[in-house]
């Protein structure tokens, strides 16, 4: 019998690449490198989860919760985001405990997006946003933040929305730049949202890894955005557990339905001892978050000489763990060796096979290559040792 003739594999997965991030962390790995790509700390979770987690096993809480998530989590979270942002949430109406953040951020996606819906999207973007809007089926509109403070043009984001815009993504603090979007700046979207009946999807990850006086505010804090926000957030930068893959989605009752089944159907439940360690550790005193950003604002400092000296132009970011950087002085390494489409990628590969640092490449976070072609980030949430080690090889480098 005659073989049917078909598309055997996705046409979705087709559209997009493996985490660019998170191949550079198998490099580094492969050669040697010092990590500055992945953004994952190097150094021990707090002594107070790691023992809540070990506590809860003891205690068998081994089985599954609640597949929306476990009521000592989602009332932990409902007073930590009332007490940090004054909004409050039902604790059983509008969360729903997600396998990290990145799992929170595909079920909203999934559960909001219809054919012919598009989703505005800041660019240089956190990777993952991109096979978002593609595995849910939006159209993505794209925007630029601009160097070097990371602004937007209010009438090019303005021309993005329309009559088939169902959401924006805001990713404040930033991953990769390190912005932190200020009040006038969220009001201003905030119209835009009102205007066009859009939600807000907002990736609140790093809000308490913040420097210089710079403040987190939720979009869901914004005067006549309570019901039109969808705030994602996790245990993982805060807590510095990143593997535990505990993370959540706070929104209207409305979204919270169909995000609670599209959740279930892909995971079912996060893992119930983490789950109740995390509950734990929202309930850590405000001394933690203050010592943590003390922590970071030195680590950023550490990181950002380092790169003055070796050459690169920096991009001082005022959230999160990570720098942005500008490769221009830099000779583009040997195209023949480093066999790579732009600049940026061959760099990234002649860092971390030459000089033995790995970094990600700018054009992961573009959605046209070549508007990252001068850039690559690296990141700080490293112990000093692995600082001392990247220093040393940088020094190598001649701008």
């Amino acid at each position: 019998m005659a073989q049917i003739s078909r598309r055997m594999l996705s046409a979705k997965a087709e559209q997009f690449t493996e985490s660019v991030i998170r191949e550079m962390t198998r490099l580094a790995m492969k050669h040697g490198a010092v990590n500055l790509s992945q953004g994952f700390p190097d150094f021990a979770a707090p002594e107070e989860i790691k023992e809540a987690a070990r506590k809860a096993i003891a205690d068998d809480i081994n089985q599954y919760a609640i597949t929306w998530g476990a009521k000592p989590l989602r009332d932990a979270i409902v007073e930590k985001f009332e007490r940090t942002q004054g909004v409050k949430y039902d604790a059983e109406r509008e969360i729903t405990i997600c396998c990290g953040s990145t799992e929170a951020m595909m079920s909203a996606m999934m559960a909001i997006i219809n054919p012919g819906d598009e989703i505005v999207v800041f660019e240089p973007f956190y990777e993952n946003y991109g096979p978002d809007a593609i595995l849910s089926g939006a159209t993505p509109r794209f925007v630029k933040l601009r160097t070097p403070d990371w602004s937007f043009d209010e009438e090019e984001l303005s021309a993005a929305f329309g009559p088939h815009t169902k959401a924006i993504i805001l990713n404040t603090p930033n991953n990769p730049t390190g912005k932190v979007f200020t009040r006038a700046e969220l009001e201003f979207i905030r119209d835009l949202c009102v205007r066009w009946n859009a939600y807000c999807i907002t990736d609140e990850i790093y809000e308490h890894i913040l420097y210089d006086g710079a403040k987190h505010i939720s979009m869901a804090c914004i005067d006549g955005m309570r019901d039109r926000t969808i705030v994602i957030n996790g245990l993982s930068k805060t807590y510095s557990v990143t593997g535990w893959r505990v993370g959540w989605v706070l929104a209207p009752p409305e979204p919270t339905q169909p995000i609670r089944k599209v959740h279930d159907f892909l995971t079912v439940g996060a893992a119930a001892p983490l789950q109740q360690a995390g509950a734990s550790a929202l309930h850590f005193p405000q001394s933690y978050y203050d010592k943590l950003a003390g922590s970071y604002t030195a680590k950023r400092e550490r990181l950002l000489k380092i790169l003055e000296r070796s050459g690169f132009t920096v991009f001082k970011p005022r959230g999160a763990y990570y720098i942005m950087t500008d490769i221009s002085r830099f000779a583009d390494p040997d195209p023949v060796r480093f066999r790579a489409d732009t600049k940026d990628v061959r760099f990234a590969r002649y860092l971390v096979e030459t000089i033995g640092v790995a970094v990600v490449p700018g054009s992961s976070f573009y959605n046209n290559a070549q508007d990252g072609a001068s850039q690559v980030r690296f990141t700080f949430c490293k112990k000093e040792e692995t600082l001392v080690a990247a220093e040393e090889r940088l020094s190598k480098l001649r701008a």
